[in-house]
């Protein structure tokens, strides 16, 4: 396939549109039930949206924030904005007012797009004070006309009003370059307020090109994708999104993180993104679906992971007895794992943040193919990733096709391409230190194996100094950490300090049970101060810190009020912790630990 040929992604959508008129596209549940939009369908609804857009005022380079959850009008929004010759801003639905308020002063945006009511009502203050906004399209039913500075138009008057207009999209799109912003991707605020990361047609046409030499391997055609990280992401907007949309595939749209197991039963996906802590997630749901089956089911899983982790770890390495039990585990264990996902899932591509090697091992030893993966927003976003026919766990694999990696004498990981970012909007001093001699600075510290794969070693930002000099990698011992059964997440402390602390939040199902023996609520504000809770998270702690070294050990910990989570503000919508916000929360208690 000859990404080189496409000089935007309209032009990628329309050419694939025109091949496959007929043919079912996007996916979502309507009274109940997975109801689809064909190509077709979906290419006359990006083109009448598209004119209508213009219609308002929308000029070329304008900006315009998408507010939705992942479903088929996020798509059609997002290329018709592009189709108009300008920038898409894609907004999470967790944003508070003031987040909105950041983005959409920010990027001086045009108008908006929100697909609920619950959503319009976050959005709109914030729109009335931005000084460039004005207008809004609600998906959904919204009272439309004036709203102080702002005109608030209906999703389907706007369509049928640009359906009436002359068709010049074909034109418009004609004259864009792969140079050009499609859109402004903001970061998601770990470290500070977040920065609008300027991605070319270019940079995302690259990423889609270098995951089509990756995937090629296992066999393209008659793909399916399942939909459910949020659109507003870069991993997903290039990975779910137009990466699918590059080689014909049908997406299905989760109806929500909770129902993902099911929708992966109905969507019958054959290839899925998704972040570590879903993996994580899955590997405790499915260790404690084990423990209650216990008997022979148990023993049987036992040897199905036993086997699957010597064949990856030692390849030809089963002897004539294990092969024929291996064949017997395929059918009784393997089978039922991969059924659970689908039955036809080629691979699972993980990214977002560092995925744990174990996990990653376990889930490939049951027969479903993991592929590591690493990029930023600033890369559009994918850098590298494992290769399905040689994997390595604990790296992220090799440069993808068009990507080059190297590693500056500080350790840190440089990457130069067309997926690099034109830098940040409105931020020239963060965009020079970003871009420095033309390559892309991570911030993350590497290394290259003798294979040419990656392996990330911490992150220059991240890294704890203690008060002696010595650095330790926090994710590296927040990593062991929650693969404890008592233990869901932890943050670790000890910048300029002697030695390393911790916050945890114990595991939901622990804690229930813990309440249950003492006949008190599952409730974590009342119960983190208990003696006995103490004990045995520190039981679980004692058991990470024998497998570290002494410098990376915790040697004390509080317990949280609550969960990290989107909503409180200390987990980034792709679930990664907010450091700056639990350290802003925990400061004093932190502090009290030394």
């Amino acid at each position: 396939m000859d990404y080189s040929a496409w000089q935007s992604l309209p032009a990628m959508f329309f050419e694939q549109a025109e091949k496959r008129a007929d043919r079912n596209f996007l996916w979502a549940k309507r009274e109940g039930a997975y109801r689809p939009l064909t190509w077709g369908e979906t290419a006359r609804a990006v083109k009448d949206l598209s004119r209508g857009l213009r219609a308002l005022g929308l000029e070329p380079g304008e900006r315009v924030v998408l507010l939705s959850e992942n479903r088929p009008e996020w798509l059609i929004a997002d290329v018709a904005v592009m189709a108009a010759g300008a920038i898409t801003v894609p907004a999470y639905t967790t944003n508070t007012s003031a987040d909105h308020n950041h983005l959409l002063t920010d990027s001086g945006a045009r108008g908006a797009i929100v697909s609920t009511r619950a959503l319009a009502r976050r959005l709109l203050p914030a729109a009335i004070e931005a000084p460039d906004c004005k207008w809004l399209i609600c998906i959904e039913d919204l009272d439309t006309g004036q709203q102080g500075p702002i005109e608030i138009h209906g999703w389907a008057r706007v369509l049928d009003e640009g359906a009436a207009l002359p068709d010049d999209v074909a034109e418009i799109v004609a004259r864009a370059k792969r140079s050009d912003t499609a859109c402004f991707i903001y970061t998601s605020g770990t470290g500070g307020v977040p920065k609008g990361v300027m991605l070319s047609h270019g940079a995302i046409l690259c990423n889609c090109m270098g995951a089509y030499h990756l995937l090629e391997r296992i066999g393209l055609g008659d793909d399916v994708f399942l939909s459910f990280l949020p659109l507003s992401h870069s991993y997903e907007h290039t990975a779910g999104q137009f990466f699918p949309i590059s080689i014909g595939a049908e997406i299905y749209y989760a109806a929500g993180i909770e129902k993902l197991l099911a929708n992966m039963a109905e969507a019958r996906p054959t290839l899925m993104t998704s972040v570590p802590r879903l993996y994580e997630s899955m590997y405790q749901r499915i260790l404690g679906g084990v423990e209650k089956q216990g008997g022979f089911k148990k023993t049987l899983f036992e040897l199905a992971l036993r086997l699957g982790r010597k064949r990856y770890f030692e390849p030809g390495g089963l002897g004539l007895w294990e092969r024929l039990q291996d064949l017997v585990v395929e059918r009784l264990v393997r089978d039922k794992v991969r059924a659970r996902f689908g039955g036809r899932l080629k691979a699972m591509i993980s990214g977002g943040a560092a995925l744990n090697p174990d996990i990653g091992v376990f889930f490939v030893a049951l027969g479903l193919r993991v592929l590591q993966g690493y990029g930023q927003t600033e890369a559009a976003p994918v850098v590298s990733a494992n290769p399905p026919d040689k994997i390595k766990m604990h790296t992220v694999g090799p440069p993808c096709k068009g990507v080059e990696v190297r590693i500056a004498d500080d350790g840190e990981i440089l990457v130069r391409g067309e997926l690099v970012m034109s830098g940040y909007w409105r931020n020239q001093e963060a965009s020079a230190a970003a871009l420095e001699g033309g390559w892309l600075h991570t911030g993350d510290i590497g290394e290259i194996d003798e294979d040419g794969y990656i392996r990330i070693t911490d992150r220059k930002k991240d890294i704890i100094v203690l008060s002696g000099g010595d650095n330790v990698s926090p994710a590296r011992t927040e990593g062991f950490l929650t693969l404890e059964a008592e233990i869901h997440q932890a943050m670790v402390h000890g910048d300029k300090r002697p030695h390393l602390v911790a916050i945890l939040v114990p595991d939901a199902e622990f804690l229930a049970r813990f309440a249950r023996d003492r006949g008190a609520p599952p409730d974590l504000a009342a119960l983190r101060d208990d003696a006995a809770l103490r004990a045995a998270l520190s039981e679980a702690v004692e058991r990470v810190n024998k497998a570290l070294a002494p410098l990376e050990r915790v040697r004390r910990f509080t317990v949280a009020r609550a969960p990290f989570t989107v909503e409180n503000q200390m987990m980034t919508p792709t679930l990664k912790i907010r450091r700056h916000a639990i350290k802003a929360a925990y400061g004093e208690e932190l502090d009290g630990l030394y």
